[in-house]
Order: C-alpha cells, then structure tokens, then sequence
C-alpha cells in the first residue's frame, strides 16, 4: 500500500534579490539569487539547495545501504557539481549532476575486493532509492573513490 508524506518551507521576501527561507524540519537561512542573476553572494542561492538536496539524499541513501551490506564505513565525503544550460532564450535547466564521493570502509579481515564490491551495490542502491535524484529530471553521474583498508 501506498502512503505520503508532506514537507513544508515557508520563504518571505527580503528586498532586493533576497530572501528567508524557513524549513519544517527547523532550520532557517537566508537565500539569494546567485550573483550573477543580481545575487548577493555568501548565501545559500536555489541553484546551490538543488545540488545539495541531491548530494544530501545520495549520501543518506549510502549510509543507509552500508549498513544494510554491513560495511564498516570509515568515512564519507562528497563533492558535487550541478551544471546549468541556458538557453537563448534565457530559460535555465540543471543537465547533469556530478558526484564524487570518497568512501573510506575497513576490510574488517574480508576480502578487500568482496568488500569493495560490496560499496559499489550499495552505492547502486542509494541511487536508486535516492528521492531526490529520482524526482529531478538532470542526468545523475556518480563517480567514486573507494579506499578499503586492512
């Protein structure tokens, strides 16, 4: 059976081309439109939120995996860069989101190699249980770094 759930923001304009941004879960921040679409730099810009709710999801996805294929997870970072066409006609669309994530896991006495595949399934299955990268119609590269140590 199907079910729903709702979030919530609340944004209020500033003046300018700023904003304040209030989430259900909590947090708020100021935003602006990035500088050069007269932005004011130093804050969070939508085009910014975009790649990160991605990248955010992506990386709660993996450690969610990990621990289903019982990985000893080190550590996790990642990088991420979203990639805007405009068109002449001024319209904007993210293509592509590119993700490089470094992952950090301890052999734990396996197989380093039994081990890396392993990372490499639960990366699959963050993909594909990501919300966020199944709900954007950009292009998801994911490309990896995977250290397995002793």
């Amino acid at each position: 059976m199907s079910r729903t759930a709702t979030y919530h923001t609340t944004v209020s304009w500033k003046g300018e081309h700023r904003g304040h941004i209030a989430m259900g879960n909590g947090p708020e921040m100021d935003f602006s439109a990035p500088p050069d679409a007269q932005g004011h730099p130093g804050v969070l810009t939508p085009e910014d939120a975009f790649v990160a709710a991605a990248n955010t999801c992506i990386m709660m996805m993996f450690i969610w995996a990990a621990e289903c294929f019982k990985l000893n997870l080190l550590s996790y970072e990642c990088r991420a860069e979203g990639t805007k066409l405009v068109e002449l006609d001024r319209t904007e669309t993210f293509t592509h989101i590119r993700l490089w994530p470094v992952i950090r896991v301890a052999a734990g006495g396996e197989d380093p190699a039994a081990v890396e595949a392993r990372v490499g399934r639960a990366l699959q299955s963050a993909r594909k249980y990501s919300l966020v990268a199944n709900s954007v119609k950009s292009e998801i590269v994911v490309e990896p770094t995977v250290e397995v140590t002793p």
